[in-house]
């Protein structure tokens, strides 16, 4: 058998480095679509995100003009089901996951 044979014949163990998971940053997107209408966004943001009357208008308006806009961040945990509240709701919601700086 030759070296190169040898070498790759051999288990190889490899470490991997466990990344902790407190240490990702999510945004929860939203995308504009031609169905929902602004007072429909508006109160699922209420109700789903938490968030204020006056936010909630400001992010609908900002999603009909750019397209999408983050309506939420903090962890993955926290995010998910407040993604799959907004899809039942019928809104295009994605999750972003960055390591943070």
């Amino acid at each position: 058998m030759s070296d190169l044979e040898r070498l790759f014949s051999e288990d190889l163990q490899i470490d991997v480095e466990e990344v902790p998971t407190d240490n990702f940053d999510s945004s929860l997107i939203v995308y504009n679509d031609e169905y929902n209408t602004f007072d429909w966004v508006i109160e699922c943001f209420i109700t789903v995100c938490g968030h204020s009357i006056e936010q909630s208008e400001q992010l609908s308006y900002i999603i009909h003009y750019k397209g999408k806009a983050t309506v939420k961040e903090g962890p993955f945990d926290k995010l998910q089901p407040m993604k799959e509240a907004l899809i039942e709701r019928g809104l295009s919601a994605v999750i972003e996951t960055r390591v943070a700086k």
